[in-house]
């Protein structure tokens, strides 16, 4: 259980600094040994809550939902809101962890981990919550769970012992294998738009870094270089570009690269800035930001404008991912049914 707490909690990098609350920046072009390995922080830059900014949509505003984990009582639970901040939902209410949530490329369900059974698995539940099913049994401890863009598969992380390793299972939860076997300390996973790679974190080169396979495990290849590096990433919906974050701890930035591991943008300058995620359509990017002393749940444009704060809350919000809203009409989407519930001794109601 300690292994699995600190090894989830190493994962996400959890903020201690902060500094303005809605600011806009230009995108800067960074080769690999212009990334300073120890950024300077100003502290005297922090400065009191204010309202929600009005945002400049300059075209379509943003839409679909952001799930994400929300502090409540000192327990993480699982949150949604609108992709402008509004209507916030509390999913979840187990007096335990639950946390890594993402929403299904089909907008029907949440995938997320939770320790509710004194160990972390994987669960679903509807969007609003309801239905709650274990999808998973042993294995050690499980995170970070994402559905594949064609509705089959999860791909999530497994801990065991001292080890962590990308592993895929059927939608409901059957037939789980891994993805990197024994390739060093490997964690995030998150699906390329086509459905045929999987972007992770892993140490194996002796330091974090970003990595792609195919879903087969072949062609494993590096993408970053970095010093610093974290864990979550985020493909753009178009398959060119992967946002992640990297930099000391109390000062992570977030930044963009293509998937050939040129053209390395960082998007944001101030504050510790963690798990971004691509909107659906591509032209925003939400993130975690500690720059109003507490973690809160940011938006920003694509190429770093624009950063407008979306919570407000005394508690920690964090680890965000974006998803549809779930009204999606396109391809397979329309198609596709719902979950079946599968059953299973594992699956649980929800508790309210």
């Amino acid at each position: 259980m300690v292994l699995a707490l600190l090894g989830a909690s190493l994962s996400c990098n959890f903020p201690w600094a902060k500094p303005e609350n809605n600011w806009a920046v230009t995108p800067v072009t960074l080769t690999a040994a212009q990334v300073p390995a120890t950024p300077v922080f100003n502290k005297t830059s922090a400065i009191q809550e204010t309202a929600t900014p009005q945002p400049n949509f300059d075209g379509n505003p943003p839409s679909g939902r952001i799930v994400f984990t929300c502090s409540i009582d000192n327990i993480d639970q699982i949150c949604l809101m609108d992709a402008n901040g509004e209507n916030i939902t509390r999913l979840t209410t187990q007096a335990a962890t639950e946390f890594y949530a993402s929403i299904a490329p089909d907008g029907t369900e949440i995938v997320f981990s939770s320790m509710r059974d004194g160990f972390f698995q994987i669960y679903r539940m509807d969007m609003d919550g309801s239905n709650q099913q274990r999808l998973t049994n042993g294995l050690g401890g499980l995170y970070a769970p994402e559905v594949s863009p064609d509705g089959t598969r999860i791909v999530f992380t497994v801990e065991s012992g001292a080890m962590q390793s990308i592993w895929v299972m059927e939608r409901d939860g059957s037939n789980p294998r891994s993805l990197t076997g024994q390739f060093g300390d490997s964690i995030d996973p998150t699906w390329s738009p086509d459905g045929t790679q999987v972007a992770f974190a892993s140490s194996s080169s002796g330091t974090r870094q970003i990595w792609i396979t195919n879903i087969d495990g072949s062609h494993l290849r590096q993408v970053t270089d970095l010093p610093d590096m974290g864990g979550r990433s985020s493909w753009s919906p178009d398959g060119q570009r992967l946002a992640f974050y990297a930099g000391v701890v109390a000062d992570h930035a977030i930044y963009t690269i293509r998937i050939d591991g040129s053209d390395l943008l960082k998007l944001t300058e101030v504050g510790d800035n963690l798990a971004p995620s691509y909107s659906p359509d591509g032209q925003w990017i939400t993130f975690t930001s500690y720059r109003d002393w507490n973690n809160e749940i940011y938006r920003m444009r694509s190429d770093g404008s624009q950063q407008t704060r979306l919570t407000f809350d005394p508690r920690a919000d964090w680890q965000p991912r974006w998803g549809p809203s779930g009204d999606l009409n396109i391809g397979w989407l329309s198609a596709k049914p719902a979950f079946s519930g599968r059953s299973s001794p594992f699956s649980q109601s929800r508790v309210i």
